[in-house]
């Protein structure tokens, strides 16, 4: 959160069980393989796991119709879990119907 605070986002946060984080989820429709550790909601999308702070600021001014982005795991080098070696990973966008989509690769090396 302290990323995407120093990006110019306002950051609310609230400590739950994981019970109720898995309902949140299922309630805003992150497909079960993208599930990540946490989970938010910015305008009319969700954005599950660790989502680069300048691709939730080109979703909210581009408008696409999916309902979220999503990085599932916690892969080394992207934000907030940076560290030696980090990797390529995947930035996924998914819709209502299921429908799960490369949005951007991401290579923290370059």
């Amino acid at each position: 959160m302290g990323r995407l605070h120093e990006k110019g986002f306002t950051v609310k946060s609230a400590e739950v069980s994981q019970d109720q984080l898995r309902a949140v989820k299922d309630q805003h429709g992150v497909p079960q393989r993208l599930h990540a550790c946490h989970t938010g909601l910015i305008g009319n999308y969700v954005i599950e796991g660790h989502v680069p702070g300048p691709l939730i600021t080109r979703l909210l001014k581009e408008k696409p119709e999916i309902t979220g982005l999503a990085v599932p795991g916690m892969p080394i080098g992207s934000p907030g879990m940076e560290g030696p070696n980090p990797k390529p990973y995947i930035v996924y966008s998914f819709d209502q119907a299921g429908r799960i989509q490369v949005y951007e690769h991401i290579d923290p090396t370059h």
